[in-house]
């Protein structure tokens, strides 16, 4: 089979490989889509942490099942599937939960192990999620992106009518935006980039403001009809955004950190208590998330192209990967077709 590897920062090329042998408890999944995300650019920089090489990328997945192990029960021959990338241990704290998004030796298709940059990959019959007929191979690979904005969702306990707002509009902040809307919330998304805000505005019909505006809080103010959102949901990443974030909930409304800050926050911590602020971290998605997207994608409520901008090609991507993929600033999700 042929799969494309990444062997040190800087260093990605085509290989032929051995289609795996698969275990009792595996299928193996024919892929026929993978979507790009920012771990697998991150990656290639040598920017991504707790990251080992050589590495096959790829944890956004979807396939078709071609073989199917002996020990599985409910998954069988033929079926289209999405991947959830996630392999929790089941037996810390946090699995016997069912919080399998958060375990302590978690890993992950295409980042601890390989992924699905590959024409086969050997899945754990656990980590499949069927797809109804009516939701695409390409829809199927952008499931996981969506998951962690349901997952967000649902940590939120966002209600059909609440004020939400959303910043950053990358992939994450769009998938957080789309499902609140989703859920029946009024949504604001910000980013100070103008194009992000246009294609925010333009596929999702929603309000899009620049939080580097001197009337940013005014203009969130106006548009939730004078009061400030009772939820933040921030998944940017950047320290002076979320640090700044406990300024723009309202009293008694919650905060969620989506995207990932590697350092200290400091937060006012008057403010934080006049307000009876909730502080929500939100990593990862379960099971429940990805079933929901599903619905959600099966019912036309969310779509694909609200973050899907560009179409690849697996057999010839690889030989362009660092100006197409990595250095492509236009890009918001790559969606690889095999």
């Amino acid at each position: 089979m042929k799969t494309l590897i990444c062997n040190e920062p800087h260093s990605i090329e085509y290989i032929e490989r051995d289609i795996p042998t698969i275990q009792p408890n595996e299928v193996l999944l024919k892929i026929k889509s993978v979507g790009i995300c920012g771990t697998d650019i991150h990656a290639y920089t040598g920017n991504q942490p707790f990251f080992s090489y050589p590495r096959v990328l790829g944890h956004e997945m979807s396939g078709t099942v071609s073989q199917v192990g002996s020990d599985c029960k409910d998954i069988t021959q033929g079926q289209r599937c999405a991947v959830i990338p996630a392999i929790p241990c089941g037996q810390c704290a946090a699995c016997a939960e069912g919080k399998t998004n958060c375990c302590e030796d978690i890993s992950l298709y295409g980042v601890h192990q390989d992924g699905g940059f590959s024409e086969y990959l050997a899945v754990l019959e656990d980590n499949l999620v069927k797809l109804p007929d009516n939701v695409s191979d390409s829809q199927g690979s952008i499931v996981e992106c969506f998951s962690i904005g349901a997952h967000s969702v649902r940590r939120a306990e966002i209600k059909p009518g609440q004020n939400v707002l959303v910043i950053g509009a990358g992939p994450i902040g769009l998938g957080v935006a789309s499902i609140a809307k989703a859920e029946g919330a009024n949504v604001i998304i910000a980013d100070v980039s103008d194009a992000r805000r246009e294609h925010a505005e333009s596929l999702l019909q929603i309000t899009a403001l620049n939080p580097m505006s001197e009337t940013y809080v005014d203009d969130l103010k106006s548009t939730f009809k004078g009061r400030l959102p009772c939820v933040l949901m921030d998944a940017t990443g950047n320290k002076a955004s979320m640090s700044r974030s406990v300024e723009l909930i309202r009293h008694g409304g919650k905060i969620v950190f989506i995207g990932l800050y590697i350092g200290d926050l400091v937060l006012d911590d008057p403010t934080f208590h006049k307000k009876e602020t909730t502080l929500l971290s939100s990593r990862n998605a379960t099971r429940q998330d990805f079933e929901r997207v599903i619905e959600l994608m099966s019912l036309g409520k969310i779509d694909e192209k609200i973050m899907k901008n560009k179409e690849y090609d697996f057999h010839t991507f690889g030989n362009t990967y660092k100006e197409n993929v990595v250095e492509n600033k236009s890009l918001v999700k790559g969606i690889i077709k095999f």
